[in-house]
């Protein structure tokens, strides 16, 4: 789907990932809806897009309160006239520590914002995208999302459940005028560690491994092209994509390789 005079949801748009979605629809001639829970990042982003401005609404919502989502469609329908795509960028990450250490209060915050709000948006969202001539659902998975971290399992599991929600949709939405893609991005240069509440973490950008990471806008610019393209999936980072083909080769040997080099970085958090 060309976003071009469509109107497309993304999720997260007060900065980062999101932010630079935004952007960058608008400058491909796109209205936006941008979500966020943070209102002053949703203003920055609001004020960075410039002459465009008046195709960018914002939206300070909770993802994860079903009954706001659900009637949050009609918001955007009232302010642009129509909603054609939507993008579930959000996402947090966990601390980096094994799942018998990890408590039930953030496992459950984990999969209410990466899995259950996802959801939460396509339900409500695909309704009035089956009544248009042709509409897009783009979720974001993530590089863990098909092969384990150790230390950030239950995060990979609620990106692995969006990998198998976007391949559903696709194969339920083969027949209607609705595309659905998985993104599975690598390592990109955002706050996701200070957003997820995890300040005193290490934060692998910072690493050795720091010049594999994408810039936001770099990996703006790849998710809009695998929307616009109607990609059924697409790895985006030179991580990403040389660990899903060797993940595909030896999922053992794909599995050993990650463990080694995350024990350089899990930490002792409750």
């Amino acid at each position: 789907m060309k976003v071009n005079n469509k109107v497309i949801v993304v999720t997260g748009g007060g900065g980062g990932l999101g932010r630079a979605l935004v952007l960058h629809l608008l400058e491909k001639g796109a209205k936006v809806a941008a979500i966020d829970i943070n209102q002053d990042a949703l203003e920055e982003t609001k004020s960075l897009s410039g002459k465009f401005n008046s195709n960018l609404s914002i939206h300070n919502l909770n993802i994860t309160n079903w009954e706001k989502v659900n009637g949050f469609p009609e918001e955007v329908i009232k302010i642009h006239g129509a909603v054609d795509g939507l993008i579930n960028n959000a996402g947090i990450i966990q601390p980096f520590i094994h799942v018998d250490k990890l408590g039930m209060d953030k496992i459950e915050q984990i999969m209410n914002v990466n899995f259950y709000g996802s959801l939460y948006l396509v339900k409500a969202f695909l309704p009035y995208f089956l009544e248009r001539l042709e509409g897009h659902i783009v979720n974001v998975s993530s590089l863990g999302g098909f092969m384990p971290f150790p230390g950030q399992t239950i995060y990979g599991a609620s990106k692995a459940a969006i990998k198998l929600l976007t391949e559903g949709l696709y194969a339920e939405l083969k027949d209607t005028n609705v595309r659905a893609t998985v993104i599975h991005p690598g390592a990109i240069k955002t706050n996701i560690m200070a957003n997820s509440g995890l300040k005193n973490s290490v934060d692998p950008e910072t690493s050795k491994d720091s010049k594999m990471a994408l810039e936001p806008e770099k990996a703006a610019t790849m998710i809009i092209k695998a929307m616009e393209k109607n990609k059924y999936r697409a790895t985006v980072g030179k991580d990403s994509t040389m660990l899903d083909i060797l993940y595909r080769i030896s999922p053992r040997l794909a599995s050993n390789i990650i463990i080694k080099q995350m024990k350089g970085i899990e930490l002792p958090q409750s």
